[in-house]
């Protein structure tokens, strides 16, 4: 009788990464995320970067590791539209709503996401749930309303924390701060995600409801599993 090693957390990642390639469109920009699941991801596009146009990406830390590959990368602006978006998520319910934002790039995630006709989720299965709000929501927020909107999370049940970086503020990309938000139960993304995008302050929050997922890539103990919504 033989014994399978339980693939770790690490392994899903590479397997959802090349899992992925099946829905990038030769001849065309292919979306990419951040995070450490979608650096798997890049790291297989390389093997078929003579294939793409190139790529539009949603950090500083994925363009760097696309152009250090060889793959081109343009600016959002440069493109109408793309076909498909892969990025990772921190957590994925079972209507494909996402919370996102633990690698601090929501902002620019949410907008290369509203360019493309379809989003790829790509996570191990630790990241599907019931309910989203266990993960602590991230929300990027203009620095001077940063107290104000913890506040009115407060009202909401929710506890905010400031996202800080070696003792200080962590900045984003875009020059803003982020607020963690833990202790809420998010059972309409759609309505919570409409009502927190008018807060004056809040840049981003972390819900992808109105850009969710169209494709799951699941990495499982039995391997990759798609999940349409």
């Amino acid at each position: 009788m033989t014994t399978t090693t339980p693939l770790t957390q690490d392994e899903l990642k590479t397997l959802v990464g090349q899992a992925a390639l099946q829905y990038v469109v030769p001849g065309e920009i292919v979306g990419v995320g951040t995070g450490s699941t979608v650096n798997k991801f890049i790291d297989a596009l390389a093997g078929m970067k003579d294939q793409i146009k190139g790529a539009v990406s949603s950090s500083v830390a994925s363009t760097e590791r696309l152009k250090a590959l060889g793959i081109a990368v343009f600016d959002a602006n440069e493109v109408r539209s793309l076909s498909v978006y892969i990025d990772g998520a921190d957590e994925i319910d079972g209507q494909g709503y996402m919370v996102k934002g633990g690698g601090a790039a929501l902002t620019r995630e949410k907008i290369v996401a509203a360019l493309a006709e379809r989003f790829v989720c790509i996570a191990d299965e630790s990241k599907l749930v019931k309910a989203l709000g266990q993960f602590p929501l991230p929300v990027e927020v203009i620095p001077m309303a940063a107290n104000h909107i913890a506040r009115r999370f407060a009202a909401m049940g929710g506890q905010a924390s400031l996202r800080l970086k070696d003792g200080q503020p962590l900045v984003t990309d875009n020059g803003q701060h982020i607020l963690d938000v833990k202790g809420l139960s998010i059972t309409d993304p759609l309505a919570f995600e409409s009502e927190i995008n008018q807060w004056p302050g809040v840049v981003t929050v972390g819900v992808f409801a109105h850009q969710k997922a169209s494709v799951c890539l699941l990495g499982t103990a039995q391997g990759v599993k798609t999940i349409t919504y």
